[in-house]
């Protein structure tokens, strides 16, 4: 069972939760107000040893390290190099994990990873080379602490459940840190996750995850708010079964997460050398949260999560009971989302159950230790067959795989016939392990957003990706490929003592931080490129919708697609040809269509006849304008854009096209919206969405005066083909000083520049 609870809530003793304030004094002796509850979680506390001011309503907050793996680290040291960095001012750890297929696009992959090490000793950086670890579990052994902060830019950088609050953000937040500026925020909401009750066996990690990320996707309940982990059901809860409900936390939208801190929290640490890292972290006597999901971890079944979204679950046992209904109403609505090729998984069902054609356990959330235990538990002596069934395992870091090595569970893997991949994120997003056209994969990863596992339906390929706990996997893989729940099994599972080695890291990772060594020459493949020049934020802007997305929600990989496209990310041009190729496969065209007139308007040579038609309608509707002063970009509308990856090209090939700002209702999460912000775009929220369409312009006069003087609302006028100009309501939502700053300057870069 899980319940949502309709308002705050006091947690007492950190065991007992009280809806009513009046309850308190006979519970504690004393009477505590919300404000001063707020105070007592977990959060609280942590956010103020981070803040660099004693406002505690608007954050201005140091990490104590950075982190990022190889499709966002380039980006990012070219920024922040462009703004001044002559040192990495913290730990910042370069992972090499997700373009590590050195394959595809010929050697700049590699290239990649020779500047990320060149970087690290320039800079003083920490390197890990490729498919030592993937990044997540390199920072849990590593780098968490208790009562520490990570910044990552990878949008699974989660280590709550290691007392260590960590945040996933775009490029550009982590720019920031490395010139010495800070990371800006409002107190975020703090939700109780209050747990209770132990999984039954055959229940995983991910069972739980996507228990309440259902429970709380839809309706927003933790969106931009910290997940606090407390209640009696914790200690229940092994370490790395914890890491891996944690690392899921980012699809529910979240902020971040933490957790209480126990004995194995504390083994943890001291398994992996680094006793001093642990503290007692918990709520204090009183806390108040802004809501309180109550998970009973004794009803907890196995989960699936079918296409295309994290979100979409439901039981397997009730997926099992009315199959071709329920995934019916999956294929409708995932066509619906998807231009290209249609999704069959009706076809599935046959022969008395529900037929899958890959299984995989990989990752941050998939190949932690005991995951990979449990799957050589229900493996082993047992055969995955010789049909279209396929297995894969990825186990997350070089000593968890020696490990895995030495107590005999990867033999038991390999000889049911299943195959031991490196460490590596691929089937994370799409970049490992694609299926074949038609296929259904079950995976233990983070995301099944369209397309996620590599599929490209433009050109008539489609496969179908479920998420699934890494124990339901192994069933139905000994079951041929039939799905299966963990729980039908009786599975005697082997509670294996972890040996961490660290001598693997000791003789591999590149550790130069505090060792700078300013002299060390960058090594530049010819694919890493610079970042263009662009144009400060005129007094007005003129913007034309290139492409109009009336999806509910629209993700970071549907507005620049993951997988090969990930290997150009380092060239800011090459890799703006794919924005949106899957979802608007028009939208470059016209894009560049917009920016070209921009750049006869800057070189002087006038505007075309289209751009004088709008300014004559304008000027008709007695809407005064300045032509040869206002900048002319690119704009999209969609309805709630940015959900799921942190990764900044989402926005920064926007900008490179000549973009100056998105129209939206709302924004899917907080770090899509800092994209836009720091790549210079306007991150106009609109309420009436029918006053403009595709291929409308957008005039928006005072907006620079706008933006600077921080007025909430003001008027866009769209104007038709036809000529008729139409007044509408736009606003920008809260912006800090330094934000509206960088909106008006251009870009991050231009704001450093200019600064």
């Amino acid at each position: 069972m899980i319940k949502l609870f309709k308002s705050g809530v006091y947690l007492v003793n950190g065991k007992t939760v009280v809806e009513d304030s009046a309850a308190l004094p006979g519970l504690c002796g004393k009477a505590v107000s919300q404000e001063e509850g707020r105070k007592g979680t977990m959060a609280y506390s942590i956010l103020k040893a981070h803040n660099t001011t004693d406002d505690m309503q608007n954050l201005r907050m140091k990490f104590d390290s950075l982190t990022s793996h190889d499709i966002t680290y380039v980006g990012i040291i070219q920024t922040a190099r462009a703004s001044g960095m002559k040192e990495f001012p913290m730990p910042y750890v370069l992972t090499n994990c997700h373009n590590s297929l050195c394959a595809v696009g010929g050697t700049i992959n590699e290239d990649d990873h020779m500047f990320a090490l060149s970087a690290a000793h320039k800079y003083g950086g920490i390197y890990v080379p490729t498919n030592m670890a993937v990044i997540h579990s390199y920072n849990r052994e590593m780098m968490a602490g208790c009562g520490r902060m990570i910044l990552g830019s990878d949008s699974h950088t989660r280590y709550g459940a290691l007392g260590t609050m960590a945040v996933g953000e775009g490029g550009g937040e982590l720019a920031k840190q490395l010139v010495g500026r800070t990371y800006d925020v409002t107190m975020p909401g703090v939700v109780a996750i209050y747990l209770t009750g132990s999984p039954k066996p055959g229940v995983g990690p991910q069972d739980v995850a996507l228990s309440i990320i259902g429970a709380v996707y839809a309706n927003g309940y933790v969106k931009n708010k910290v997940m606090e982990f407390v209640g009696p059901g914790v200690q229940n809860l092994p370490i790395e079964y914890r890491n891996g409900i944690d690392v899921m936390t980012t699809e529910t939208t979240c902020w971040s997460s933490i957790w209480v801190t126990d004995q194995a929290t504390k083994d943890y640490y001291t398994i992996h050398g680094r006793p001093e890292a642990f503290k007692e972290i918990a709520p204090a006597e009183v806390a108040y949260y802004d809501g309180c999901v109550y998970v009973d971890l004794d009803t907890v079944e196995c989960t699936i999560a079918l296409p295309m979204h994290p979100s979409n679950t439901v039981t397997i046992a009730e997926l099992k009971a009315n199959a071709k209904d329920i995934l019916h109403d999956c294929e409708v609505k995932a066509n619906a989302q998807i231009t290209g090729a249609k999704l069959d998984l009706v076809s599935k069902v046959h022969d008395g159950g529900i037929w899958v054609d890959q299984g995989l356990v990989a990752g941050c959330s998939g190949g932690t230790f005991d995951n990979v235990c449990a799957v050589a538990d229900i493996l082993r002596g047992k055969s995955c067959g010789n049909g279209t069934f396929k297995m894969s395992v990825y186990p997350g870091s070089m000593p968890a795989y020696l490990e895995l090595m030495k107590n005999g569970a990867l033999a038991d893997i390999a000889s049911a016939g299943a195959i031991i991949r490196e460490c590596f994120c691929g089937p994370c997003f799409g970049a490992g392990d694609t299926p074949a056209n038609g296929e259904f994969s079950i995976r233990h990863t983070t995301r099944n957003f369209p397309n996620r596992e590599g599929s490209k339906p433009g050109e008539g390929q489609m496969a179908g990706v479920a998420l699934m706990d890494a124990r339901s996997i192994a069933a139905t893989a000994i079951n041929g490929g039939k799905l299966t729940a963990a729980t039908e099994l009786d599975v005697d599972y082997t509670k294996h003592t972890y040996f961490f080695d660290k001598s693997v890291y000791d003789k591999r990772v590149y550790n130069g931080f505090g060792k700078a060594e300013p002299d060390h020459e960058l090594k530049m493949g010819p694919n890493i490129k610079d970042w263009p020049e662009m144009p400060a934020l005129s007094d007005d802007l003129l913007v034309k919708v290139v492409s109009y997305i009336t999806d509910p929600v629209t993700t970071t990989d549907e507005l620049i697609p993951s997988g090969e496209t990930s290997s150009y990310r380092s060239n800011p041009l090459r890799l703006a040809e794919f924005a949106l190729s899957r979802k608007d496969p028009a939208y470059v065209g016209r894009a560049k269509e917009v920016h070209a007139a921009e750049v006869a308007r800057e070189q002087g040579k006038g505007l075309n006849e289209e751009v004088k038609a709008v300014y004559s309608a304008l000027s008709a509707a007695g809407i005064s304008n300045d032509p040869a002063n206002t900048v002319i970009g690119s704009t999209i509308y969609a309805n709630k854009p940015g959900d799921g990856s942190a990764r900044e090209q989402a926005a920064s090939c926007q900008r490179v096209l000549g973009a100056a700002a998105n129209l939206a209702k709302e924004y899917a999460t907080k770090r899509y919206r800092s994209n836009c912000i720091n790549w210079g775009m306007a991150p106009f929220l609109v309420k009436d969405a029918d006053a403009f369409e595709l291929g409308d312009y957008v005039f928006v006069p005072g907006l620079r005066k706008a933006i600077l003087n921080g007025t909430p609302e003001f008027s866009a006028y769209a104007v038709k083909a036809d000529g008729t100009v139409k007044a509408f309501p736009v606003s920008l939502g809260q912006l800090t000083e330094d934000e509206r700053q960088i909106i008006v300057d251009g870009c991050l870069i231009n704001y450093y520049r200019n600064h």
